[in-house]
């Protein structure tokens, strides 16, 4: 069904006092104020209003300025759970088990910040929040669904796949938010949030936030929003694509020089947490162990490594056991972690929207930031594309070495710094430090299997032939006679198992066996080429 889209376009003016001022419940108020926030920026000043109101919203805004509060709010707003019927909000009868509220996402990583972000203010009104994406085992997600959550955030594989399963119910669903769509449009994601949509009720809320707004995500909201209210939101004064608060450094640099240049770097002063983008997954890894061997506390994060892996990571950059993660464009979107003062671009990235969303994970939620690119020789020409349509200061990057003075001026590094951190400063208790946490799935399965008393199982008897034929030229027939040692139960030894494979013909006018003798398989005469063998002959050549 296609629906008519009502574009407007609202600008920040004035900042109420708190968040209480833009109509939220109490207990959603109290749990931001727990964790010290309660002046919302501009985008959730302008969202909230119409949100709460019900009403289908676009909203835009750069990376980190609060997109995600934006529309998490309505959306716990939304949401009904006992503590809404104990205070007499809502009637018992708008309790359920089945979600209530879907976010879908483009990434892992996004999933996991926008859960923890929902779990923070539902906290005092207990808001069940769950978040389903792969990677992870399918058991804890399905157990927890049977369970009852309100609020899912999913990317869209797994979502499809527990629909699909009848795992997840879809049909209480009251209110949708698509965050990030054009990293889906990027990912090849869109045709399977529009199977998701379609599993959804028809009457209930959209909303739909991204930093920018291509042509096919507008024409995705066209079909399944109805009378969208469109918000653009900005600070005061500020100007341009990228935040104000980041300053930006542009280098023309060698690449075999960018780990001394980088090591460097990462001692500037007031330098806090640091985030290393590279293009490819190699360089990443390339990159973290090249700052390991040189003493600084560096995690990589990129597609190569497992789930596991990547989340060990993350723990341990956001508990400050390593200062440095070294990663790929998947860190791009969703890493929001406090005390991240400087982004190094050491490759230079694809797009104009990359290196937007690369530099916006400094620099977020008022704080300041530095932003480092390296742009290598070759890549000159990419480069001038992305400064020309960012509408940035640096057509011609200065040429620039890991000794060169402005380097050190413009970074506020020390002189007379080296490219290996002293023994003294080296502080951080490393990515060790961090235990990996068992994410189920086929690595738990291995593991368990390991712990069981290994299967134990008797030899094969095999019997030498010419050609992998019988004696008789008929393939099979000593596999035959030894299939009881197969078929035999794990762990007990067959009693055929020990016989000679190869058993010495009878000699020829031999009646039946003795009963006391153990019998043994008969054997066939060997054909010669000429003809019949003779008896006394048959099986010699088997046996030599």
């Amino acid at each position: 069904m296609r629906h008519t889209e009502e574009a407007t376009t609202l600008s920040a003016t004035t900042t109420p006092t708190s968040f209480r001022d833009l109509g939220i419940l109490a207990e959603t108020a109290e749990a931001l104020e727990a964790v010290g926030i309660t002046t919302p920026f501009p985008i959730q000043e302008m969202t909230l209003p119409v949100a709460l109101a019900g009403t289908d919203v676009i909203g835009q805004a750069k990376t980190g300025t609060g997109k995600t509060l934006g529309f998490g709010l309505p959306l716990l707003e939304a949401v009904t759970v006992p503590a809404d019927v104990e205070s007499g909000r809502a009637e018992p009868t708008r309790l359920t088990n089945a979600p209530q509220a879907l976010v879908v996402v483009p990434t892992r990583e996004l999933c996991q910040q926008v859960t923890n972000d929902l779990l923070t203010a539902g906290k005092v009104r207990n808001v069940r929040v769950l978040s389903i994406y792969g990677g992870r085992a399918y058991e804890p997600q399905v157990d927890a669904l049977a369970k009852g959550v309100d609020v899912v955030v999913g990317t869209p594989g797994r979502l499809l796949d527990l629909a699909g399963q009848r795992k997840l119910d879809l049909s209480e669903v009251r209110c949708l938010v698509l965050d990030e769509a054009d990293e889906m449009l990027d990912l090849g994601f869109l045709p399977d949030v529009e199977k998701i949509i379609e599993l959804l009720p028809p009457k209930r809320q959209t909303m739909l936030f991204s930093a920018t707004m291509p042509g096919q995500v507008i024409g995705l909201a066209r079909r399944y929003m109805s009378q969208p209210t469109h918000i653009r939101a900005s600070e005061p004064h500020d100007e341009g694509a990228t935040v104000a608060n980041t300053t930006q450094h542009v280098f023309r640099a060698h690449s075999m020089d960018k780990p001394e240049m980088v090591a460097r770097m990462l001692q500037a002063e007031g330098r806090g947490l640091v985030m290393v983008f590279c293009r490819t997954k190699r360089t990443a890894a390339d990159v973290a162990e090249q700052l390991g061997r040189r003493g600084f506390a560096a995690a990589a994060v990129h597609g190569d490594l497992g789930q596991g892996a990547r989340e060990q990571a993350l723990r341990a950059f956001r508990n400050g056991k390593v200062d440095v993660l070294v990663c790929t464009d998947v860190a791009a979107r969703g890493i929001d972690v406090d005390g991240v003062t400087h982004v190094i671009n050491y490759q230079t990235p694809e797009d104009e929207k990359t290196y937007l969303h690369r530099i916006g994970r400094t620099g977020r939620a008022g704080a300041t930031g530095i932003a480092v690119t390296l742009v290598d020789w070759d890549d000159i020409p990419r480069w001038q594309l992305i400064n020309k349509a960012l509408g940035l200061a640096f057509p011609d990057p200065p040429e620039t070495y890991s000794t060169s003075p402005h380097l050190f001026e413009a970074l506020r590094i020390p002189q007379g710094t080296r490219g290996t951190l002293p023994r003294a400063e080296r502080t951080r208790a490393g990515l060790a430090a961090e235990e990996v946490e068992d994410l189920g799935g086929p690595g738990a399965k291995r593991r368990g299997r390991e712990s069981r008393p290994p299967r134990t199982r008797a030899p094969r008897q095999r019997r030498r032939t010419r050609g992998g034929l019988d004696p008789d030229g008929e393939a099979g027939e000593a596999t035959g006679e030894v299939a009881g040692t197969e078929g035999s139960v794990p762990g007990t030894a067959p009693a055929k198992a020990a016989a000679p494979a190869v058993v010495a013909a009878a000699p020829a006018g031999d009646g039946e066996e003795s009963a006391a003798a153990p019998r043994t398989p008969r054997r066939r005469r060997r054909r010669t080429r000429g003809g019949q063998g003779k008896p006394g002959q048959a099986g010699g050549a088997a046996e030599s």
